[in-house]
Parts: C-alpha cells; sequence; structure tokens
C-alpha cells in the first residue's frame, strides 16, 4: 500500500498545534517521572501497533508497555534540547536528550511519534537510548 501525502511549509510547526503537542509532553514526562502508569498508559495509543525501543526493552503493542511500566520505578532526569516538530494538524514528533541523576555519564535520547485520534493524541513509536556522555560531539 502507497499512502501519498504532501505537507507544505506553513503546516509544519502550526503554533497552535505545537502549543498543544508541546503541552502534552509535558504531561507525559511529569506522569513518567512519577511513574503515573494511569497516565502513561493513556497517552499511547491502544493496540498491537504500538511499539516502544527502550535502552535494554522492545515493547511491541500497548499489552507489553503497559507490563513494563507496572514495574519501572520512578526517577529523576533533567532534560535538553527538546524539539517538537508538527506536520499538520494531526502528527507530530517529540525528541529530546536528557541526564538521569543515576547514570551521569550517560546521554539519554528519545522519541517520540504523536498521531491525533477521535480519542486526542497517543503515542504511536517511541525510542529511548543512551551513549557515553563523552561521545556526543553535536550539542
Amino acid at each position: 500500500m502507497t499512502v501519498e501525502t504532501e505537507v507544505t511549509a506553513p503546516e509544519i510547526n502550526r503554533p497552535e498545534v505545537v502549543a498543544e503537542l508541546t503541552d502534552l509532553f509535558h504531561r507525559y514526562e511529569a506522569a513518567l517521572l512519577a511513574s503515573d502508569t494511569v497516565v502513561l498508559d493513556a497517552m499511547f495509543l491502544e493496540g498491537p501497533e504500538t511499539l516502544r525501543y527502550g535502552v535494554a526493552d522492545t515493547q511491541y503493542g500497548s499489552d507489553a508497555l503497559r507490563a513494563y511500566r507496572a514495574g519501572q520505578a520512578p526517577f529523576t532526569r533533567t532534560l535538553m534540547e527538546t524539539r517538537i516538530t508538527t506536520y499538520g494538524t494531526d502528527y507530530g514528533i517529540a525528541s529530546t536528550l536528557f541526564i538521569r541523576d543515576d547514570l551521569p555519564d550517560e546521554i539519554g535520547r528519545q522519541m517520540q511519534t504523536w498521531l491525533r485520534t477521535p480519542e486526542g493524541w497517543r503515542i504511536v513509536a517511541a525510542h529511548v537510548s543512551s551513549v557515553p556522555a563523552a561521545r556526543m560531539t553535536d550539542r
């Protein structure tokens, strides 16, 4: 199946859409740090297509993601270089770097793909990885 879409320059980063997604990104971050699994689960699209690649784990589908979140303890981190980019009114990407207090020599990287659904914005794919801080040269 081929899907053809065209997003024109004025539709990239429409201020009102960026504001919506930025607010959701910060709500996600607060829920993540508090290990608020109810909020986190609601932010991901329900279904087998949703996926998350973690630093040392992978979840395919919302059931696997819920099981993973159930065992995750609260933690702290500092975000850097957060970028929210939207395409049209229904699609966006949230990207950020972070440093966890318990892993100060690592730079974490996180990307989330968000899609507006009839129920609201949902994360459909996420990726979290880390690299030694000494290897990050383009910050």
